[in-house]
């Protein structure tokens, strides 16, 4: 089927006439030397010049202009409807940017890193493993902020998380508001797929909703939250003044069990997130999920044809700049 991509551009055909119309005539030149015999010469050639020969030489520039606009309109051919895209999951993704993640009680590929930098490092390539699904990306901290809605984008997703840093949302953790902002994206999806990927390194210390109220809420929903909790075991920290000050835990602050409660009640599970071995178990445990059916919008792949009307207008007009001298005048 032929269609044009910008049919608008058709609408400036009558331009040059308007142009013409608008403008002033110019000006006659001053009159050059009289010759006696030059108004015989031009009874002569108004003789000699067939009816319409004006108009049939601006027909040339008329095509010439209506190529060019029909180039501009960008036509193109469309074939059969394509595929669309649907199976997958509808997946927030929920990050904490409190004060508390930017603790170094965790390894990067060998060296101590803090708890933000780890996250992205092993979201990134989660991230990158999720074709197929359209993911969101909900940054928190005293308050709660979708950074990226729903979208099959995963390398704008990947890219809005390696940007977020600590503070951005705030210090303190208001994780209810977080699960209940993901609760309102996700609500309007295919119930077999609603998912929220909730990480974080403490307990709900701000926000308007408790945890628990928002996971009972998610579960009418029908949406599973996978918990995880980030920080380092009480056996890893090696911090000498944390242990002079007789916290031997790194992560004391972090409330496992609410975690492990909101996982339960919505159907999903807890990981604790030391290494990078929990991610393996989180990546198998989501691949269990039934990936819903879509309805998407199907698309269809365009053969352009403006190269054809824009090269037959560089053609006629190599033509007609090429006509010998006399016949321009004549014109």
């Amino acid at each position: 089927m032929l269609e044009f991509a910008w049919p608008a551009a058709l609408l400036l055909a009558p331009l040059p006439w308007i142009v013409r119309w608008l403008l002033p005539p110019a000006e006659r030149p001053a009159r050059a030397l009289q010759i006696a015999f030059m108004p015989r010469l031009k009874r002569l050639q108004a003789e000699q010049e067939p009816l319409g020969r004006t108009t049939r030489n601006a027909a040339p520039l008329i095509l010439i202009w209506l190529l060019l606009l029909c180039a501009l309109a960008r036509p193109q051919l469309l074939g059969a409807p394509l595929p669309p895209l649907s199976s997958g999951r509808d997946m927030m993704l929920a990050i904490d940017l409190s004060a508390s993640m930017d603790t170094r009680d965790l390894q990067l590929e060998g060296a101590a890193s803090d708890r933000l930098s780890v996250v992205k490092h092993w979201l990134s390539e989660f991230i990158a493993q999720r074709s197929g699904d359209r993911l969101g990306l909900i940054l928190f901290g005293s308050k709660a902020y979708v950074q990226s809605p729903l979208t099959y984008d995963l390398d704008s997703v990947s890219l809005w998380l390696n940007e977020a840093f600590i503070g951005l949302a705030g210090r303190d953790t208001a994780i209810g508001d977080a699960i209940g902002l993901a609760i309102k994206r996700l609500s309007a999806q295919p119930a077999n797929s609603r998912v929220l990927l909730l990480v974080t390194d403490g307990a709900n210390t701000a926000g308007g909703m408790s945890p628990i109220q928002a996971a009972r809420v998610a579960a009418k929903e029908q949406i599973r939250i996978f918990t995880v909790g980030v920080g380092a075991q009480a056996s890893g920290q090696s911090d000498l003044l944390s242990i002079l000050e007789g916290n031997t835990d790194p992560a004391s602050d972090l409330d496992e069990a609410s975690l492990q409660e909101i996982a339960q009640l919505t159907g999903g599970a807890y990981f604790r997130v030391s290494d990078e071995t929990s991610l393996e178990q989180m990546l198998e445990r989501i691949e269990q999920l039934e990936p819903s059916q879509r309805a998407d919008r199907s698309s269809r792949e365009a053969q352009p044809l403006y190269p054809w009307p824009l090269a037959a207008a560089l053609l006629l007009s190599a033509l007609w700049s090429s006509r010998p001298m006399r016949r321009r005048l004549h014109a």
